[in-house]
């Protein structure tokens, strides 16, 4: 399937994107998560929506993959532990560059450049929670809106597991070389991804190498965290979102605990929960069939 890239400059950072499918489709905006490029939406997962009648695009989001980064940006406010206190109780830590505001802001200027009105919205973990702000913010712009994975960091929500969360924002031992740097990116996504569903170990590092390969960006992770941490609960942007929402977790999810999809499920006034058996947090390629069935059917009811 032919696909189209561009690069999108002007405003505080580029933006890199590609698309699938006849641009007379209605069209699918995937929002990828904390420090994934946008290839974590794999190639044959985009042509999988795309062939059911759908204009499929994806974007890096800014700090990761071939947009722009925050170089000279730095995360202030007080440590960590006690920002992730702050984000416990549902408020809005300090110290942030740039917030899931931010982010959704970056996903409308995709569709701006693209001259596209209304979408349906895909966001995957980080990703998900920035859809709830598009979906939100802008109900002019959403066609439909599917939390994949994700949580509006309500107060009180269970937090992540520690090993999942550690291995996601601990960076590989310093001096290591590529090699190294691989490896590890395949560790983690054995760590965070599905048990029933594992890929093999040649396939998690042929990924890895492939992530590395197209860009390897490690910083931007601490700032994409922080925007979360700034942007504190979303269940009073959850209340207004009026599209239909469609809220798919893993029931494996150590990571991204399914009581935050439950929790953006009761709060959306149309929101719908669907959880997918033996899924953690990835999109194994064993479940892409059931998972773009359930995004085609929710497309074709909104």
């Amino acid at each position: 399937m032919t696909t189209r890239e561009g690069l999108i400059t002007g405003g505080d950072v580029d933006i890199f994107y590609d698309e699938f499918g006849d641009p007379q489709d209605p069209p699918v905006l995937l929002i990828m998560g904390l420090g994934a490029q946008m290839v974590f939406w794999r190639t044959e997962f985009c042509e999988k929506i795309a062939a059911e009648g759908y204009r499929v695009i994806r974007f890096d989001n800014r700090d990761s993959g071939l947009s722009g980064k925050f170089d000279d940006a730095r995360v202030g406010g007080p440590p960590l532990p006690v920002k992730m206190l702050q984000f416990f109780f549902g408020l809005q830590a300090k110290g942030a560059p740039y917030t899931l505001d931010d982010l959704a802001s970056d996903a409308m200027r995709v569709l701006d450049h693209l001259g596209i009105e209304r979408a349906h919205l895909v966001g995957a973990s980080m990703g998900g929670m920035t859809a709830q702000v598009v979906a939100a913010d802008r109900p002019d712009r959403t066609i439909s809106a599917t939390i994949i994975m994700s949580s509006n960091n309500r107060a009180l929500l269970p937090p992540p597991g520690p090993r999942q969360l550690l291995a996601l924002i601990s960076p590989p031992p310093e001096g290591s070389g590529r090699a190294e740097i691989i490896a590890h990116t395949a560790k983690l996504t054995r760590i965070i991804g599905s048990p029933v569903f594992p890929p093999t170990d040649e396939q998690a590092l042929r990924n890895a190498t492939e992530y590395f390969d197209r860009s390897y960006y490690p910083v931007g992770i601490a700032r994409q965290f922080a925007a979360i941490l700034a942007s504190g609960s979303l269940a009073a942007r959850d209340k207004r979102i009026s599209a239909p929402t469609l809220v798919l977790h893993g029931t494996h999810d150590k990571l991204m605990r399914p009581s935050g999809a439950r929790a953006v499920a009761r709060t959306v006034p149309n929101g719908r929960l669907v959880m997918v058996d033996g899924m953690a947090h990835d999109l194994p390629q064993a479940l892409w069939d059931q998972i773009v069935g359930e995004l085609n059917r929710h497309f074709a009811d909104a």
